[in-house]
């Protein structure tokens, strides 16, 4: 740790420097080298996004329930070229489908969870000035900024955005004549992502490097917060795997641009002999889904870290199990990066693979497991304090479990043949990965809140942003599954060419109804969030009672986080409600007293 000291001390000095340099607007607001700001500009960014996210699911959802029917809100929406007569062209609907999934996936979840809090609380909880290298952070923020305008660009080509699905298989994305959306739209997608791409290595790499050596004195690694071994883990993962969809987006381009034959072999198109052979599309999947899988752990895990540490401060007690729960993270992590072939079982794989497949997916779920026990058992005879953050804490742990049990349906590669590619698959991995990871996101918001702005969110706000949300989430979602079973697929523009489905369409409407009103309850939380951030009640330091370091930093935001010193730590994160102190919390700064038991963790 010395390096660690030595580094930090002339941090101090720099910091002390600085202070004589007034900032401007733009070095404070828009290119900052802040942490803390970084981490805003992630959040803001993630919720314009999400709101076009959302917002195309809500339209093409309409299409689903009342298919072919015109409605004035595509002619506004999509135009008259996209929605000729309000009636929603079917290759738009699918390119809905493909931005809708990509953007919430990548942009919303991705970016959201780990780009804010991971830069907003790893400097902060570790007892760090700010990241290793706050110039690389600030091109990792600007470089996501960068793919969401262009992915967002690709919404305006004359020919339509990408449309071949979010995970963009071949074919149809490597020939740029196969369908509409696969021209200049496809292009700009694959441009898009492979900048995003690089803006998450050099976030992921700078959250790595300042945990190992950015700590502060006292911090072992078995007194960090679990929030940060969720970030420290995730982009660990990160690292990983994100290149090798690097390597199959650009392997893409040169099928689309250059002539290869990466992922194509014999194709026709209407009757002409396009000149591709000897590629296969298969690999591309296997590249695809390499990163595909992980990016599932990549999105939960910080939504996973993010709800023990709520949990834990708001049971007034300390979290159950702290090293079982880094051991599950750690075996989550390695077993995720071991199991991309269950998305593939229908692809023509030998069956040995597959059983293969289908056993180290079922291994993953002994650590979920673990994770799921342990916040119950962390709940159980807790003081509990029901605020909106842990709300959805809970909501997320209730997600998690729903969404994960059919997990194992669709990790048994017999049972999964007959439900793939259908409504069943949609329902499980949004309640396990998309609302899982909302519910976290909202979680960290409404905790973490009075740290980022300095001011408090409306609770009875809250409440009612969590109530209708956890109702609607479970409205739209948990229905699909039947559908599911009864054999409607998925990106489906309409089913009115198959009279055997005639009798779902009802649950169709009922589904878009209760999406309708859950996207229009998340305007409350738009209005909550923006207006408490000006006119929200002023907060109090530390308006959790919480043990963390980032509580121990003064409200107003300073470059370096701590005026003077930083704190030392003295005992992990989760010494609540412990006898022989006055109060129910016991930040990690307070210094053992003499013949104080340290709480076996």
């Amino acid at each position: 740790m010395s390096a660690a000291h030595a580094h930090d001390h002339a941090l101090d000095h720099a910091h002390d420097h600085e202070h004589h340099h007034k900032d401007t607007f733009i070095t404070k607001y828009i290119f900052s080298i802040d942490h803390k700001m970084i981490a805003k500009q992630y959040l803001i960014t993630g919720i314009i996004m999400g709101v076009i996210g959302i917002g195309m699911s809500l339209l093409f959802r309409m299409q689903l329930a009342w298919p072919e029917q015109s409605f004035k809100v595509f002619s506004f929406f999509l135009g008259d070229d996209f929605a000729p007569n309000g009636v929603m062209r079917n290759d738009i609907y699918l390119a809905l489908v493909t931005i809708h999934g990509t953007i919430m996936v990548f942009f919303v979840l991705t970016a959201g969870l780990s780009g804010t809090f991971s830069n907003l609380l790893i400097p902060l909880q570790c007892g760090a000035r700010d990241m290793a290298s706050g110039f690389m952070n600030m091109i990792s923020y600007w470089l996501f900024f960068l793919s969401s305008v262009i992915m967002v660009s690709s919404l305006f080509v004359e020919s339509g955005p990408a449309s071949a699905g979010w995970t963009i298989y071949p074919p149809l994305s490597a020939v740029p004549q196969a369908i509409p959306g696969s021209g200049t739209g496809m292009t700009l997608w694959l441009v898009s992502m492979a900048i995003f791409i690089a803006s998450s290595l050099m976030g992921s790499l700078n959250y790595v490097v300042t945990v190992i050596n950015l700590r502060t004195k006292g911090m072992s690694m078995t007194r960090l917060p679990l929030t940060i071994w969720a970030f420290f883990i995730t982009a660990v993962i990160g690292i990983i795997s994100f290149p090798v969809l690097l390597s199959a987006a650009l392997l893409l381009i040169m099928d689309r641009s250059f002539g290869t034959s990466f992922f194509l072999s014999d194709i026709y198109i209407a009757g002409e002999v396009l000149h591709y052979q000897g590629g296969s599309p298969v690999l591309f999947e296997h590249l695809f889904w390499f990163l595909g899988h992980p990016e599932v752990y990549i999105v939960l895990l910080p939504a996973l870290g993010i709800t023990s540490e709520i949990i834990a401060t708001n049971s007034r007690k300390p979290i159950f199990g702290y090293r079982a729960m880094i051991a599950s993270i750690l075996a989550i992590a390695f077993l995720s990066t071991i199991v991309w072939g269950h998305h593939m079982f229908i692809s023509g794989m030998n069956p040995f693979l597959g059983s293969v497949f289908t056993f180290t997916t079922l291994l993953i779920a002994i650590p979920s497991a673990v994770k799921a026990f342990n916040y119950i058992t962390t709940l159980w005879k807790g003081n509990l304090q029901f605020n909106p953050a842990m709300l959805f804490s809970i909501g997320l742990v209730s997600t998690f479990i729903t969404g994960g049990l059919t997990g194992i349906i669709l990790g048994d590669s017999t049972l999964d043949i007959n439900v793939h590619d259908t409504y069943f698959v949609v329902a499980h991995f949004h309640l396990v990965m998309g609302i899982s990871a909302l519910y976290g996101l909202f979680a960290g918001v409404y905790h973490w809140f009075p740290k980022m702005y300095g001011r408090m969110m409306n609770k009875n706000l809250g409440y009612i942003h969590f109530w209708v949300t956890a109702v609607c989430a479970y409205g739209v979602f948990f229905p699909m599954h039947f559908i599911g079973m009864a054999g409607l697929p998925r990106r489906y523009y309409t089913n009115t060419n198959f009279p055997l489905f005639d009798d779902l369409q009802n649950v169709n409407v009922l589904i878009t109804v209760f999406a309708l009103v859950g996207g229009a309850f998340q305007l409350v939380f738009l209005y909550n969030f923006f207006h408490s951030m000006f006119y929200g009640k002023k907060a109090e330091q530390n308006p959790w009672r919480s043990n963390t370091l980032e509580w121990t930093a003064p409200v107003e935001h300073m470059h370096g986080n701590w005026p003077g010193e930083i704190p030392e730590v003295h005992r992990w994160p989760y010494d609540y409600s412990k006898p022989g102190h006055d109060d129910d919390f016991v930040p990690q700064n307070v210094p053992m007293k003499p013949g104080e038991q340290v709480l076996n963790h």
